[in-house]
């Protein structure tokens, strides 16, 4: 894996839930994890980065219409909740800052995780089905609960290996 270029001038440090420290401007836009001086890979998430990385578009145009958001800077629901999520429930394992003052980063909040992209991907799934279990498991139509059930059977692991190939095969088909 090629280390990314740092950019003159200093700029914000993030300091890592394993003990490390990297500057945050080497941390560029497209790049979905790192190997840290610690040896291991760390999943990078900023907050311009679509939710759609993760789920596909219109499981993203649910989540919008069906989850109330209550931050101003952030009304729609996207990659800042899906992480907010995650950080929730694995606080001891996300680094997070505001780099919304810096220019030369290219995003406002930069996400950095004790998992390896995959692992996170598969969290975030893991994540978003709980929520949906839960929004679900108040309705009393069959029809939600057939739903619940189906998601009880969802293999997340399958899912996740389809749609990053998928993804992968689509990005390759865009920079041709």
């Amino acid at each position: 894996m090629t280390q990314p270029r740092v950019p003159s001038g200093g700029g914000e440090t993030i300091e890592l839930t394993c003990g490390e420290t990297t500057a945050v401007r080497k941390l560029d836009l497209g790049m979905r994890e790192f190997e840290c001086d610690c040896g291991t890979q760390h999943a990078v998430v900023m907050d311009v980065h679509p939710p759609e990385r993760f789920l596909p578009e219109f499981l993203v145009e649910v989540l919008r219409e069906a989850v109330e958001t209550t931050s101003e800077e952030m009304p729609e629901f996207g990659t800042a909740h899906l992480l907010g999520i995650v950080l929730e429930e694995f606080p001891d394992h996300v680094a997070v800052v505001d780099v919304s003052d810096d220019g030369e980063v290219g995003a406002g909040i930069v996400w950095v995780t004790d998992f390896d992209s995959r692992r996170l991907h598969e969290l975030i799934i893991e994540l978003v089905i709980e929520l949906m279990d839960h929004a679900v498991s108040h309705g009393e139509d069959p029809v939600a609960a057939q739903f619940e059930s189906q998601m009880h059977e969802f293999d997340i692991d399958e899912f996740v290996e389809q749609y990053r190939n998928q993804r992968e095969f689509s990005e390759a088909d865009v920079m041709q």
